[in-house]
């Protein structure tokens, strides 16, 4: 038939007579929207087949109806006894104006409301496309599916695959088999993904590798939002980067405060500082690069040799800038310090209440903690106690300072008081108003104790090991050296004064000085204790 504009009167009738048929076939059918109805064609045709087949051709601008569905193309076939319907080229579908797919063909299946299209098809939801070459559509349902290769574009945010299914009415797409989802920041494999088109969220539903420019993500389940840059990821995940890494079964995290908060299990290694600090919750200020840790949180400064182990209910790091001074000895301005990087960055730490620190040779306990990495000192507030040994150490404040995680010296400030329980079971016992020991290979080597004056009660041995009795004695200086993790010679100096006394003639009121306490009950015995 030649091209019109206008239809022919015996067209007209032609489809007319059809339209009838149709119609009289149709009221058969309890369902009246599995029709499919002609809207409009610049050139249309009946064909008949046989008794069972006849079909209608439509070319131009060629758009069908059934209920709320429209079909458009260059031209479409229509077979109304089996409802099925064919568009052939610049194939469109319009689903109540929520979604739209576009082909080059559409076989359209009208009593089952499915529709397979072919060859650059294209889903679109008003905020994604979904492109392939092959795609199953169920109108009824909402429901799209491709099995040979695809992608959904959503913004900046590609993702492709070999399987994917959409969901119009939740606009969620499930994707399957080596999937890849590529962002600005992000970069993200999987064998499977959910994602979310509105709300541009990409589920975690199966084990899932993360890159991006701050570091590397490996999770099995959890949830990113590409848009507001809010993230939770579930089941033991970790990210690690050049210097830090972190692990645990809940982490969330907040690009725009640059916040990471792990649950359950915590950990975190920051190999720069060799700290790693264990938690059931973490905060982390990627920022301010410091960090809070609570419930049962334990924190291990380690080496290749003798690691430190510490505990408290709180544990928190930051960093301060220290200001170097210029050659005369003025004070540079942080500003321009900060513009020429000529600032020195000091990493301290701060337990709060119920501290225990495990060493091989040294372990403490107080209220609370300060250490810092400028100069690798343990500052112990409140009833602090320190042991080495078979000596312990007390008084109102203790700084222990290491070297390479080791013991180098020890100040103990305000009612000091040493005590060096011998294998028989005697306290040897110095106290002063300060106190300053020092190590040689992680054991106590030397103490002086000052005071008005010190003190010491001490139980000599004859050339035989054999206790001769006690001696206690007063001094300005009280000198002791150690052997062998025992006191091995005592030297008091200035205004010296003292009492000996006979093993079997020790008065029980001179056994103890002022603020003897053997507090041993509270000396962690192990590095397991410390995670109790």
């Amino acid at each position: 038939m030649k091209k019109s504009k206008h239809i022919p009167f015996f067209i007209v009738l032609s489809f007319l007579v059809f339209q009838s048929k149709a119609q009289q076939l149709d009221s058969h059918s309890s369902d009246s929207i599995k029709i499919i109805h002609i809207v409009n064609a610049e050139n249309l045709r009946q064909i008949t087949i046989n008794d069972s087949t006849i079909l209608e051709t439509l070319a131009g601008n060629a758009i069908v109806k059934q209920g709320g569905t429209t079909l458009t193309g260059d031209s479409i076939v229509i077979n109304k006894n089996s409802g099925i319907a064919e568009v052939f080229g610049n194939a469109h579908i319009n689903d109540a104006d929520t979604v739209n797919t576009y082909a080059q063909y559409i076989k359209y299946i009208g009593n089952e409301q499915i529709a397979y299209l072919k060859n650059n098809v294209k889903l679109t939801d008003g905020k994604a496309q979904m492109l392939t070459n092959d795609l199953v559509y169920n109108v009824k349902t909402g429901i799209a599916n491709y099995i040979n290769g695809g992608k959904v574009i959503n913004g900046k945010t590609q993702l492709t695959s070999k399987e994917a299914t959409y969901y119009s009415d939740t606009r969620d797409v499930f994707f399957k088999k080596e999937v890849e989802l590529n962002d600005p920041k992000y970069h993200i494999t999987a064998d499977s993904l959910r994602y979310n088109t509105y709300f541009k969220n990409a589920y975690f539903i199966a084990p899932t590798h993360i890159v991006s420019r701050d570091g590397i993500i490996d999770t099995k389940s959890g949830n990113y939002n590409l848009e507001t840059g809010e993230a939770v990821f579930l089941d033991k995940t970790i990210y690690r980067d050049s210097s830090k890494s972190i692990s645990g079964n809940k982490i969330a995290f907040d690009e725009k405060s640059s916040i990471i908060q792990i649950e359950e299990n915590g950990k975190f290694v920051d190999s720069i500082h060799k700290v790693i600090v264990l938690g059931n919750q973490i905060l982390i200020d990627k920022k301010k690069n410091t960090f809070l840790a609570t419930r049962k949180p334990v924190m291990i400064l380690y080496t290749n040799q003798d690691s430190t182990y510490i505990s408290a209910d709180t544990l928190f790091s930051g960093k301060r800038y220290n200001t170097r001074s210029d050659k005369n000895n003025k004070a540079v301005d942080s500003t321009d310090l900060i513009l020429k990087k000529e600032m020195d960055t000091i990493q301290y730490f701060l337990g709060f209440h119920h501290v225990r620190i495990y060493n091989d040779s040294v372990q403490a306990v107080s209220d609370s903690l300060h250490y810092s990495s400028q100069d690798s000192t343990f500052k112990l507030f409140k009833d602090p106690i320190c042991w080495n040994g078979n000596t312990q150490l007390k008084g109102d404040t203790i700084y222990l300072f290491t070297e390479n995680k080791q013991a180098k010296r020890v100040s103990v400030f305000y009612n000091a008081i040493a005590i060096n329980k011998t294998k028989e079971g005697f306290f040897n016992q110095i106290a002063g108003k300060t106190m300053n020991g020092y190590f040689i290979e992680g054991n106590l080597d030397y103490i002086r104790t000052k005071g008005n004056p010190a003190e010491c009660i001490y139980y000599p041995q004859d050339s035989d090991s054999a206790y001769v009795g006690l001696n206690r004695s007063k001094g300005d200086f009280i000198d002791i050296t150690f052997f062998k993790k025992n006191i091995e010679k005592i030297k008091i100096k200035h205004d010296v004064s003292g009492t000996m006394y006979p093993m079997h003639k020790i008065p029980t009121d001179v056994k103890k000085l002022k603020n003897f306490s053997w507090e041993v009950q509270h000396r962690p015995k192990n590095k397991l204790e410390i995670f109790e």
